[in-house]
């Protein structure tokens, strides 16, 4: 027998009604719950990709800044060659100098531990030997032509730069090594700007 036979048609029109209404309150139910889930929702998804968004862009934008962080002396004794690149000398980033950091201290004091050193650090000569180079050497006829940047760090001079052909390169590390408390000297230029360069620059820096 049918379900509209054991109840009769009354009954099931009560059980009809009865379901439309359910139906109709699950159906309010629903509703209201999506209006409140869905901020909520985007509020935690939000709040949950914000860091992971901050760390991609810590990691997607390293620093790769360069700057003289340690202030060694580092300047031009010539310009004359325009297209001459120049040299990467004490520029470094914040993670290399932070690196360096330590070693820095240490190559410093070893020359005053072994005596040969007055100062407690070696870097602690290198205004003075700068400022010595430039006084004895600045516009100095040895330099016509050429475009020599000069690097200080731990009483090791470093000239670095472009040349003119013929340049007299043991001359210039005969003329550095003079100066006073200068422990040595490394020349490093070229006649040819456009080849292959015996000094790093910023293109060519690690």
């Amino acid at each position: 027998m049918s379900a509209i036979g054991k109840g009769g048609p009354g009954a099931w029109r009560v059980r009809a009604a009865r379901t439309a209404r359910l139906a109709s309150a699950l159906a309010c139910v629903g509703a209201f719950a999506g209006i409140w889930a869905g901020p909520a929702f985007a509020q935690s998804q939000a709040g949950a990709s914000a860091p992971a968004s901050k760390a991609e862009n810590t990691t997607n934008a390293p620093d790769t800044q360069r700057k003289n962080w340690y202030n060694d002396p580092f300047f031009a004794l010539s310009n004359a060659i325009g297209a001459c690149p120049l040299p990467l000398g004490p520029l470094m980033t914040k993670a290399e100098a932070d690196d360096d950091a330590h070693y820095r201290v240490e190559r410093g004091t070893t020359c005053w531990l072994a005596h040969k050193c007055s100062k407690p650090n070696s870097y602690l000569y290198d205004a003075d030997i700068a400022a010595a180079i430039r006084q004895q050497l600045q516009g100095d006829a040895l330099f016509a032509g050429t475009s020599i940047w000069i690097t200080v760090q731990r009483r090791f001079v470093y000239a670095e730069g472009c040349v003119g052909p013929g340049f007299d390169s043991a001359a210039l590390e005969r003329r550095l090594s003079a100066i006073p408390d200068v422990e040595q000297v490394f020349v490093r230029v070229s006649s040819h700007p456009q080849g292959p360069l015996p000094y790093k620059t910023l293109s060519t820096a690690p």
